[in-house]
């Protein structure tokens, strides 16, 4: 027994004081650990600016581009009004002076007037590439959040229908801003603590996210579809509120339903869109979003060297990938793949990959993004554009099929059926 522990009241005492003290000290400590967590920094807004010293060059290159340069204000940059108001038109009952932003610059231009606190669409826009002057109002029976908002364009405030992806850090209960236009922090996320402390884990960079977190940063803007919740500060908004870079868009916003075998506002028959804005609807359902090509790698957002911020011009950006050691690539050259003269508009990858089939304004329309190829039987049964007779206007979507059959380095499965 005399190597034994022996329980005594006294032994027993000590060894609860001794515990209790311990138990205080981790209690003391957690408490300290718990302080010190709460008062960790939160990273918060700071504008593109402050980007500009480290990233001059990158900065410098997005200065040039679109996304910069969204809404303009037309007195501080006179030279970023396009529309012609020096001709009366009887669309235009208003007048440049009462602009505050005017929107857009490659296919409309659309015009901004500050009423109080919001901003609100006139009811007139320029065709950019036609030059003329066309209405604009949403119509009954098109966007979904028409019957929350009244029949005039002044019902009707852009902050929950558009600015939350013209700017950065729109604020829905003070609709404030830390920048208009589409500023460096709507892709990386709140900058501070890498402007005071510049490392890799304290900043988003989509190129470092997997290939959905990555596409998200795109599609958050280039997509139809409605927030989780809605209303969101008594209003419907049609925007992503609250989503930051490095977050799973689908926890803020689902992508609208699209029906199979219907044609409507958002969607042909097969599901492509459309209308534009929609480029995210049409990926996600391609097979380079199942590859998990991201938007970025064929689209260089810091620079407006080519058309579309492309990295690179023409098929060079689908060859760059579709090269004849991918089994996804041609086996022989463009032209036989094509069917069409090299250099031609029909041995241009885009033509029958991507066509211009999604109304932006009017007769204007922008490439498709599910990359696949709609046949002329498409065309046929459900009346979706197909690219040959698109091409071809004085030409039949019969022909096109005839022709289609007539082809022997392609699968008349995939091309005429």
């Amino acid at each position: 027994m005399s190597g034994r522990l022996r329980a005594t009241p006294e032994g027993c005492k000590r060894v609860r004081v001794k515990f209790s003290l311990i138990l205080v000290v981790f209690l003391f400590a957690t408490s300290l650990c718990g302080g010190m967590q709460a008062q960790t920094p939160t990273a918060h807004f700071v504008g593109s600016e402050s980007c500009k010293n480290c990233h001059a060059a990158t900065y410098n290159g997005w200065k040039q581009t679109r996304m910069a340069n969204v809404v303009r204000d037309p007195k501080a940059h006179p030279q970023a009004v396009l529309a012609d108001f020096t001709h009366p038109d009887p669309l235009v009952t208003f007048k440049l002076d009462d602009v505050a932003f005017v929107y857009g610059s490659r296919w409309k231009q659309r015009f901004f007037t500050k009423r109080g606190d919001d901003y609100y669409p006139e009811p007139a826009q320029w065709d950019v590439k036609k030059g003329r002057w066309l209405p604009y109002h949403a119509e009954p029976g098109t966007d979904w959040w028409l019957p929350f908002y009244g029949p005039s364009n002044f019902d009707r405030p852009t902050g929950p229908t558009c600015d939350g992806c013209h700017s950065v850090n729109y604020d829905v209960e003070t609709k404030h801003v830390t920048e208009w236009n589409v500023g460096c922090e709507k892709c990386h996320g709140p900058g501070s603590l890498h402007v005071a402390h510049p490392t890799r884990s304290n900043i988003v960079n989509p190129n470092r996210l997997d290939s959905v977190l990555g596409n998200d940063t795109c599609i958050q803007c280039h997509s139809q579809g409605r927030p989780v919740s809605n209303p969101i500060a008594g209003s419907y908004f049609d925007w992503p509120v609250g989503f930051l870079p490095g977050e799973r868009l689908v926890d803020f916003w689902r992508l609208e339903e699209l029906k199979s075998g219907v044609t409507n506002f958002f969607q042909y028959a097969d599901l492509t869109a459309h209308k534009n804005r929609m480029q995210g609807n049409d990926f996600v359902q391609s097979n380079m979003y199942h590859r998990q090509i991201r938007c970025f790698d064929c689209h260089q957002v810091h620079s407006n060297q080519n058309e579309s911020n492309l990295i690179a011009k023409g098929n060079a950006v689908c060859l760059s990938c579709h090269t004849k050691e991918n089994p996804a690539g041609l086996s022989g050259t463009v032209s036989e793949h094509t069917h069409h003269a090299a250099g031609s508009a029909g041995s241009q990858c885009v033509s029958c990959h991507m066509p211009k089939i999604e109304q932006t304004i009017k007769d204007n329309y922008v490439s498709a993004h599910t990359f696949r190829f709609i046949s002329p039987t498409e065309t046929e049964q459900s009346g979706i554009p197909n690219p040959c007779t698109s091409c071809h206007t004085d030409k039949s979507a019969g022909w096109a099929i005839n022709e289609l059959r007539g082809w022997k380095t392609t699968s008349p499965w995939r091309v005429a059926q």
